[in-house]
Formats: structure tokens, C-alpha cells, sequence
């Protein structure tokens, strides 16, 4: 089963005291990437966060973030430093004084200060956890419908994709062995025309080296092996739990083929549909990063 890597999920759950918000975005990442944000209050729990969501996810660049309320409220108790709300009133008479300020210090300049607040952090129990846990697995299972949604349709693209390479693999093999005999025909009389004259021509020896070098123009090996290639490459997409890295290696060999049947034919034609057949490869190879 195909799963896109980049998806959104939210999730919440609640005791009755406590409330947990949780959302996730997940974006293209060779590996892993876990990025938390949480209260103070889960600091001690973050193992625990990470290694639920490994369980779930397996590629892929995450920010999760948690939200919790006690209550109703995100910061149920909170207090006033008194020591540093002295510190920073003389900081601003300080800097009035030697800025020629005369404005009066107001409310407001107090507030934007959040260091003078602080809030109490209790220990969450593990009943209490499970809310906090349960928010994560909801949202989790959010992210990984949007992941199924549209790794469908990358399904799709990809298998349409592929029938446009068969096409164009079908044409080439059509042309392939008539291309074998043009090749020693133009091979025999470029030959002929420049040693015409030369009546010492072993015509027996002449053949078998003209033969040789029009077999080695023959491309069946290249057109059966990107045959071959094609085909594991739709079995991991319908089979394969985690399809992704074994794509990427399939589309490599693919165009490896297709460069070599390039480079071995004189037929325009095949040349043509090579090249075809390298534009869709390419195009499958910028869809399967985002697969999972």
C-alpha cells in the first residue's frame, strides 16, 4: 500500500480535567524527523511521545504539536515574580534615564514581559497521561486517512505512468529487429563503397565482423530487463508495506536501461521512445519521493 508522506491530523480528547490538543503536519523526509512542542508539564514524558509515534509513522518530517488545559484553562496557576519585576522596572528607569525619556512606565510594558511570570508545574499522573495520549494516537490516525487518501492517487499517477512506458517499450521491441538488419546492410555498404577498389577483400571475413557489429546494436536484453524491472516495480506498489526506497532503486535501473538501449541503436524511432520512456521514469522518480 502506497502512503504520502506529507499529511495534516488533529486530535482531542478529555477526562472531564484535563484536555488534550494535539495536531500534526508531516512534509518529505528521507528518514524520520520527530519535532515536539509541549507544556513543561510533559517534559518528562517526551520518550514516551516519540516513541508512540514511531509506532506509527515510519518516514517523514513531523511537527507535533500539544496543547493541554486543566480545567478549562492552559495556565491554571500563575505567579508573579516579585524579584524580577523589580530587576526589570529599574532595567526601563535605566534605560529612560539615559535615553531622556519622560514617558510614564505603563501596564503594558510590564506585561510584555513574561519572565516576570512564572507558573507551577505539577507532575501529571498516569491516568491523566492517557488523555494527553489518546489526543496523540487520534490525531495520528487523522494524518495517516490523509496519508492513504493521497497516496491513492499517487498510486494512480504512478500505474498510468507505467502503461505510457509499456507503450513505448512495445514500439521500440516492434522496431527492434528490423533495426538489427538496417544496421548491417548500412554497415556492409559504407564498407563496400570505401574499398571498392581493394579486390583483396576477404568477403567471408567482412560478413562476420559486419554481423558482429550489428549484433552488438541488438537491444532484447536491455527491453527484457526493463520489462522485468516494470514489473517488480508494480508488484512493490500493490504489495510492499514500505515501498518508497525500493522505487527509487527500480526507477535507477529502469533508466539505466533506457540510457543503454539509447546508446546502442541508429533507429531514430527507438531513440524517440527511449527518450519517452526516460521523461516518464523521471516524472515516476519526482512522485515516489513523497511516498512513505
Amino acid at each position: 500500500m502506497i502512503l504520502s508522506m506529507t499529511g495534516y491530523g488533529k486530535g482531542t480528547a478529555s477526562n472531564g480535567k484535563w484536555q488534550a490538543d494535539v495536531e500534526v503536519k508531516s512534509i518529505n523526509s528521507r528518514y524520520l524527523e520527530v519535532f515536539l512542542k509541549y507544556p513543561p508539564l510533559l517534559a518528562n514524558k517526551e520518550y514516551e511521545l516519540r516513541e508512540l509515534i514511531k509506532s506509527k509513522i515510519r518516514r517523514g518530517k513531523l511537527n507535533v504539536s500539544i496543547q493541554i488545559k486543566k480545567n478549562g484553562f492552559e495556565d491554571e496557576a500563575v505567579s508573579l515574580d516579585e524579584s524580577r519585576l523589580k530587576n526589570y522596572l529599574a532595567l526601563i528607569k535605566k534605560i529612560k534615564k539615559s535615553a531622556k525619556i519622560t514617558d510614564k512606565i505603563k501596564l503594558d510594558h510590564i506585561l510584555m514581559s513574561r519572565d516576570i511570570f512564572s507558573a507551577s508545574v505539577e507532575e501529571i499522573s498516569e491516568s491523566d497521561f492517557e488523555v494527553i495520549k489518546k489526543s496523540l494516537l487520534l490525531s495520528l490516525d487523522s494524518l495517516m486517512q490523509m496519508k492513504k487518501n493521497e497516496g491513492n492517487e499517487l498510486e494512480k499517477d504512478l500505474k498510468k505512468r507505467i502503461k505510457s512506458i509499456e507503450k513505448y517499450l512495445d514500439f521500440i521491441e516492434k522496431d527492434a529487429q528490423p533495426s538489427v538488419g538496417e544496421h548491417f546492410a548500412k554497415y556492409k555498404e559504407k564498407v563496400k563503397n570505401l574499398l571498392e577498389d581493394n579486390a583483396g577483400i576477404n568477403n567471408d571475413r567482412l560478413e562476420t565482423e559486419l554481423a558482429m557489429m550489428a549484433e552488438r546494436a541488438d537491444i532484447t536484453e536491455e527491453c527484457v530487463r526493463l520489462r522485468s524491472h516494470i514489473k517488480f516495480l508494480l508488484s512493490s506498489v500493490d504489495k510492499e508495506e514500505d515501498p518508497g526506497r525500493k522505487l527509487n532503486f527500480l526507477c535507477q535501473e529502469m533508466n539505466r536501461e533506457a540510457n543503454t538501449i539509447s546508446a546502442k541503436t541508429l533507429s531514430t524511432a527507438i531513440t524517440h521512445n527511449s527518450v519517452h520512456i526516460k521523461e516518464e521514469i523521471e516524472r515516476i522518480r519526482e512522485q515516489i519521493q513523497n511516498i512513505e
